[in-house]
């Protein structure tokens, strides 16, 4: 069994953004921890970005931040990026596609997150 966690944290990124184009940035803070028994390499990402519009933008690719990190048992791997939505509201979900070291293939989920403009939520 493979127990992979994910956490994120976001912060709004005001300096990157701008609100009368209707440009959010936002940074994303991600530590994948491996609480199983066995090492495990992250081969790429399946990112859904939903903005506050209901639009849907998928994200694959190889990796993260162009790193494929292997993990051992209790490590941790953290790394950020930064996402712009048109809109000042919208969430994020997904996951991460691995490989154990026995060879077994597994996704690791990433739970939604929200990406909000500080005060746009109440």
């Amino acid at each position: 069994m493979n127990h992979i966690a994910v956490l994120v944290t976001t912060e709004y990124l005001p300096r990157q953004s701008d609100p009368s184009q209707g440009k959010h940035a936002f940074a994303y803070h991600i530590q994948i921890v491996n609480r199983g028994s066995q090492a495990a390499r992250l081969l790429s990402r399946h990112w859904i970005i939903t903005d506050g519009n209901s639009r849907v933008q998928e994200v694959r690719g190889p990796g993260v931040v162009g790193e494929t990190p292997r993990l051992e048992p209790g490590e941790t791997h953290q790394y950020s990026s930064s996402v712009v939505l048109d809109t000042e509201v919208g969430t994020m979900e997904g996951s991460y596609q691995m490989i154990s070291d026995d060879g077994e293939s597994f996704d690791a989920e990433i739970p939604p997150f929200l990406l909000s403009v500080p005060g746009a939520v109440h």
